[in-house]
């Protein structure tokens, strides 16, 4: 999953020099929060398992995770714009490493720690998105921050893509039996992850920065014009389709280690199927590309339309297909999820001038249908069955599809939002 800063315009204070190096860190952050934010799919049928979890009692690590955008997005803010970016980035990857670390006493614990965990790291992850982003306009020429945003986001998507099988292989395994040893399992690697998180708060600490001043949201808005982003039509829709699309999209990954272990599909061990969601995770990194060409000479709104239609068909065939054919569908909606947040994120921003800042914030607290829609999946697995259960991401798609229908005349193919 992409992510976009929600904060209003920065100002930088200081001339940019040297930047290499400060600019290998945030790029390593924004691997980090991909790696983060994928394990919990490996993690999902883990717990699952080892305390005996019914779907929805599983789906509480996404609620917990991505809950966690929701209710900090905002407090977020207000720290970073009282401590300052540098000082904001540090706290929110210490309070990350805390969140990791959390996961050693929980393993000897119970389900009910590994969620105060999983919140705790997802709660530093928002500070630390909020804190980090605008770095990477500052970090050299203003004419190739956009070319600078794409290596960095290339980069989460890496973070994703290697994720499960890394998780697969260093947490799943077969061949233990004990309870006591699966659970230990996640000491080693989460404890390897908050001395990562710890290095890098050591080395934003100490690196050279440019200076950036929060740069404070207009408030007042020119006579005539709407004063509230919500009263744009655009923006309420884009909040929503960034609500389902994100639940979706999350929802899928958090299943699907299960679902390829269903009789009827593939019958994988959770070791062997964890290296095939990082095919669902990749081919959102491979498809970013292809829709940057494709975007070109066909609109934004009709290509995010057609991408949620290929979506929706493929999820059918996951339903009501089987074997290989149903799972090559469902990791292939992986490929068509990757230009639907940046495109829904950029039309439902469009020609929103001083209210942008108001809008992008919405928007990036939409992001909790990443906890709502997987909870959702949950209970309808548990009362009709997992195969069945995907009857709730293909909903999600259908009101992107609509929404990519409705403005697909926004903006043409090559016009920037």
């Amino acid at each position: 999953m992409e992510h976009i800063s929600q904060r209003a315009p920065l100002q930088q204070t200081q001339a940019s020099s040297g930047n290499t190096g400060p600019l290998i860190i945030i790029t390593t952050l924004f691997f980090m929060w991909g790696l983060l934010t994928a394990l919990n799919d490996v993690l999902i049928p883990h717990l699952k398992a080892l305390y005996t979890l019914n779907y929805v009692q599983a789906m509480l690590v996404q609620f917990c995770f991505f809950g966690a955008y929701f209710l900090v997005s905002l407090p977020a803010g207000m720290l970073i714009k009282k401590i300052g970016y540098q000082n904001g980035a540090v706290a929110g990857l210490v309070i990350a490493a805390a969140g990791c670390a959390l996961f050693y006493p929980a393993s000897m614990s119970g389900y009910a720690l590994f969620l105060l965990g999983f919140f705790v790291l997802a709660a530093g992850i928002t500070i630390l998105q909020v804190a980090a982003n605008p770095y990477v306009t500052v970090l050299g020429d203003a004419r190739t921050a956009s070319s600078r945003l794409t290596l960095t986001q290339a980069f989460n998507s890496l973070g994703t893509t290697v994720a499960p099988t890394l998780g697969g292989i260093l947490i799943l395994s077969s061949d233990v039996t004990d309870r006591a040893a699966q659970a230990a399992s996640v000491q080693g690697p989460y404890l390897a992850l908050a001395g990562a998180l710890l290095l890098l708060a050591l080395m934003f600490a100490f690196a050279r920065l440019p200076k950036i001043d929060y740069a404070e949201e207009v408030t007042a808005v020119a006579a005539g014009s709407k004063a509230s982003a919500l009263s744009h039509p655009q923006l309420v829709m884009g909040s929503i389709g960034i609500f389902l699309y994100v639940g979706g999209e999350v929802s899928i990954g958090s299943f699907l280690i299960n679902f390829l272990g269903e009789p009827n599909i593939a019958s994988m061990p959770a070791d062997t199927a964890a290296h095939f969601v990082s095919y669902y995770w990749g081919g959102a990194m491979v498809g970013r590309f292809i829709g940057f060409l494709v975007m070109r000479y066909v609109s934004p709104g009709k290509t995010l339309a057609f991408n949620a239609a290929a979506s929706m068909a493929l999820i059918l065939v996951a339903i009501f297909g089987h074997g290989q054919t149903a799972m090559w569908a469902i990791l292939a909606v992986g490929l068509c999820n990757s230009i639907m947040f940046p495109t829904i994120f950029s039309m439902a921003l469009y020609r929103l001038g001083n209210l942008t800042g108001q809008a992008s914030g919405i928007l990036c607290m939409a992001i909790v249908g990443g906890a709502i829609v997987p909870f959702a999946q949950g209970l309808l697995a548990d009362s009709i069955g997992l195969q069945l259960s995907f009857l709730m991401p293909l909903l999600c798609y259908t009101f992107v599809l609509y929404f990519g229908v409705k403005y697909a005349g926004l903006y043409s193919a090559g016009e920037q939002p």
